[in-house]
């Protein structure tokens, strides 16, 4: 049945951990909640159709609604864009579906429709050039083997690494094995033989936020900011330099202050954190439509 009188819109932004729903109707939300990450990367139309057909809330809203913004991590190539929305159009049969980058969508959820500078840091890490229409296109997005720098799946791998190599102090260790009961062959196969390993490294930035007051902790969360901004901000700021920075993310907002302690040690400035960039792309599809 087609219910022509509603006029409802879905919002996903997706990292590789969960993805985030807002579900809104004359721009008043009357869904929301997480399921597991959508990342054309690691998930195929097979496990997205599974995801999407136990949700209940997904279940009983599909032919109500009438557009879908998805937006997530992966999802930056027409070839995996054409995953998520082939999977999302035949679920939501009413609906036109709009599949695009989470660079695109906290573009739009920091700048609107004015230039920046635009920051990712959450499960993976990513920077762009926003121009107030589109996002330009670079090279920085290389994944969490060969990028991710400042991301939880950066400060999972360097967290595993020290403990590992026994570069960990006592007393955080035992935080550590309390906390996750590990030992290396058990963190070896689940890097390295278990499937979706970023998931796994991502997991342990929460057990870092508990304990972010750590003396460890600060110095391995400032080191991995370093490594963002000068991996992926100050070369845009050299090349747009009148455009302000903004970042969006978990990590980010989890560790804001030493976020901005390490900005300014990079002689950076940064306009604003925002946590959760849904509510504000809710807000500005409200609008368009």
């Amino acid at each position: 049945m087609y219910y022509q009188y509603s006029y409802m819109i879905a919002v996903v932004y997706s990292g590789s951990r969960f993805a985030d729903w807002k579900l809104a109707e004359r721009g008043k939300i009357v869904s929301e909640f997480k399921t597991q990450g959508i990342n054309p990367f690691f998930s195929d139309k097979n496990s997205i159709n599974q995801l999407l057909n136990k949700n209940v809330q997904l279940i009983n809203n599909a032919e109500k609604i009438n557009w879908v913004y998805f937006f997530g991590a992966g999802a930056s190539s027409p070839e995996r864009q054409k995953i998520i929305s082939e999977s999302f159009g035949s679920f939501f049969r009413y609906s036109r579906v709009v599949v695009d980058h989470d660079l695109k969508a906290a573009a739009l959820a920091a700048c609107g429709d004015e230039r920046c500078v635009l920051g990712i840091l959450g499960s993976g890490s990513n920077a762009a050039y926003f121009d107030g229409k589109k996002v330009h296109s670079n090279n920085f997005g290389l994944g969490y083997i060969l990028g991710d720098e400042g991301s939880a799946n950066w400060l999972g791998i360097n967290l595993l690494k020290a403990f590992l190599n026994e570069k960990i102090p006592s007393d955080f260790e035992k935080l550590f094995l309390k906390k996750y009961d590990l030992d290396r062959t058990q963190i070896l196969d689940k890097v390295y033989r278990q499937p979706q390993p970023a998931l796994f490294l991502s997991y342990f930035s929460d057990f870092l936020m508990d304990h972010r007051n750590d003396t460890f902790v600060k110095q391995l969360v400032l080191c991995g900011f370093d490594a963002y901004f000068k991996t992926y901000i100050i070369p845009l700021k050299k090349q747009y330099p009148g455009a302000p920075v903004h970042i969006v993310g978990t990590v980010a907002s989890g560790f804001e202050d030493y976020l901005r302690e390490s900005a300014t040690n990079n002689g950076l400035k940064i306009n604003s954190v925002i946590k959760e960039p849904i509510y504000n792309l809710l807000k500005y599809y409200s609008n368009k439509n």
